[in-house]
């Protein structure tokens, strides 16, 4: 008896639970005599970008930390507040760089250089005055932007140069919203998926029955980001900015790789 209740308990212990049961897949069955096929398409949509990301930032220098600090502060505020005068959103203006750091003196580069420009022959100098030292501090704040007005995109980033941003990278284009375009492609693999398995399944002398699984990979691919504009540290002399640069936001292509099993029957 004892053995028995044993057994009993080991077996409640051992059984799924409901829940469990039921997030378990069903295993598709096929009958006997027909076959499976598996096709591996890949969907494609091309879709104009609406959204442009790109970082606009200011880098300054000082003879202490809270020199170049305060310097770059004053440059950010007036690059944020361009930013919000061409429109720009609170919530798609973000922070993305921070930093104050020191800056070294380098004898052995300062050298070289004296030498190259004076036509003398290299001397480098002495051991103790080889040393770097701290000279000044960096400050660099940089934020990220979404701009979805993609038309003035070039008249923005002037604007951004002329308030005092030094550093502007970017744009990489993409959508705000991509599911309607990945739907797209979706729609096209699956009609893709089927042309296939009926050719095979013709070719074959078979026919397909159904569907018995679908998976999906993959997402959406746009152009790789570029170096649009890259100023001097603010408070250097640069030359004047020039004129906007004409834009192409181009087409972003969605893709989406789909794998879809057929159960296929004698014709």
């Amino acid at each position: 008896m004892k053995r028995l209740a044993l057994l009993l308990l080991l077996g409640a212990a051992l059984a799924p639970s409901g829940a469990a049961a039921q997030a378990l897949s069903p295993v598709p069955v096929v009958a006997p005599g027909n076959a499976v096929l598996t096709v591996s398409v890949e969907g494609k949509s091309l879709q104009a970008p609406d959204l442009a990301i790109f970082n606009a930032g200011v880098t300054t220098q000082g003879n202490t930390a809270a020199a170049a600090l305060a310097a770059n502060s004053a440059a950010m505020e007036r690059v944020i507040a361009q930013l919000r005068r061409a429109g720009i959103a609170e919530r798609d203006i973000q922070t993305s760089n921070l930093t104050v750091e020191p800056v070294y003196s380098d004898p052995n580069r300062d050298a070289a250089l004296a030498a190259r420009y004076s036509g003398q022959p290299y001397t480098p100098p002495a051991a103790d005055a080889a040393v770097p030292k701290i000279i000044g501090y960096r400050a660099n704040n940089a934020v990220a932007v979404r701009q979805r007005d993609l038309k003035n995109f070039g008249r923005v980033i002037d604007t951004l140069v002329t308030a005092g941003a030094n550093q502007v990278n970017g744009p990489s284009f993409t959508m705000d919203n991509p599911e309607p375009a990945l739907d797209q492609a979706r729609t096209q693999a699956i009609g893709q998926a089927r042309a296939r398995a009926d050719l095979y399944a013709r070719a074959g002398g078979l026919k397909v029955i159904r569907i018995l699984s679908i998976s999906e990979s993959g997402g959406f691919y746009g152009p790789p980001p570029v170096m649009f504009a890259r100023g001097s540290i603010a408070g250097a002399p640069s030359a004047p900015p020039p004129p906007p640069a004409p834009i192409q936001p181009g087409e972003l292509q969605m893709t989406v790789n789909v794998t879809v099993l057929f159960e296929l029957a004698p014709a």
